[in-house]
């Protein structure tokens, strides 16, 4: 069955880094663009970053725009978002998702929380 599972989250200071992986199998991992979406609480999931299925674009929301990368590794069915000079308001659940022509799948989601 399909499996997204990420890791990587913690407790970090402002201004240190984290490294997010979200795992994939059950479904054809370089065929899917794949994202990450965050949900702090009480309001609602939004959008981070995005990679297309061959790495050929990016896009990222204003927020974290020259903080954060995402990448992906096919031959590990992996995508990964590098988060550095974190600040409390990234503090969220990030979760991890796989979208094509309308499918879509999701991760359960990881604790990332910024603070001193």
């Amino acid at each position: 069955q399909v499996q997204l599972v990420e890791s990587g989250g913690g407790l970090v200071q402002p201004g240190g880094s984290l490294r997010l992986s979200c795992a994939a199998s059950g479904f054809t991992f370089s065929t899917y663009g794949m994202n990450w979406y965050r949900q702090a609480p009480g309001k609602e999931r939004e959008s981070v970053a995005g990679i297309s299925s061959a790495s050929g674009s990016r896009s990222y929301a204003d927020s974290v725009k020259g903080r954060f990368t995402i990448s992906r590794d096919n031959d590990k069915n992996t995508v990964y978002l590098q988060m550095n000079n974190l600040k409390p308001e990234d503090t969220a659940v990030y979760y991890c998702n796989a979208a094509r022509l309308g499918r879509n799948y999701w991760g359960q989601g990881t604790q990332v929380t910024v603070s001193s």
